[in-house]
């Protein structure tokens, strides 16, 4: 006996394949929040990543045929929604480069990070992370929070296995002086 749960995502997909809009709000409800937050740990602010999800589900709708079921539904669309992160990410870039917006200076710090012990609330690593430059939190989100492995990064950001190993080590290692710095200052 088939689990009914199954057939009704297979008939939203074949339903949104047919342009139906109560399918396309149905698949919006099931993956809109999930979508939310991955695009938000990437791009870092709720109205941009609001912007990239609304992008993602219009493209994954447009494109719903290039879905082959070889993977699961919610795999597909992640990746739809990965990929508009970070495209998004690299048009901000461009912008910022063209209009010559000059950045802080970096204040590195010179002292070793000791092994202490840190007690840290949630919302100071959420805002560690927010505070990493772009393609370290990309690389540090793709393989913490959504499960990719170096391979499939290297992949999707167009980068070697080797940077993606390397910029996900020097995003460790730049969350662990931003939530020293917080802990020194805060």
């Amino acid at each position: 006996m088939e689990r009914p749960s199954l057939n009704i995502h297979t008939d939203l997909i074949l339903g949104c394949r047919r342009q139906d809009a109560k399918a396309q709000y149905e698949i919006y409800r099931l993956y809109s929040k999930a979508m939310l937050n991955t695009a938000f740990r990437i791009v870092g602010t709720r109205a941009d990543a609001e912007d990239v999800l609304q992008e993602s589900f219009v493209s994954a709708f447009k494109n719903i045929d290039s879905y082959r079921e070889e993977a699961a539904f919610g795999a597909w669309l992640k990746r739809v929604v990965v990929n508009r992160a970070l495209t998004h990410l690299r048009n901000m870039q461009r912008q910022l480069f063209f209009s010559e917006v000059e950045e802080e200076p970096m204040i590195v710090d010179d002292d070793p990070l000791d092994e202490v012990s840190m007690e840290l609330e949630v919302a100071n690593v959420k805002e560690a992370v927010l505070n990493l430059p772009d393609g370290f939190r990309s690389v540090l989100t793709l393989y913490l929070f959504e499960g990719y492995d170096h391979k499939e990064i290297s992949e999707i950001l167009n980068i070697s296995e080797s940077t993606s190993k390397t910029q996900y080590k020097r995003a460790k290692d730049k969350l662990k002086e931003l939530l020293k710095s917080k802990m020194s200052y805060g």
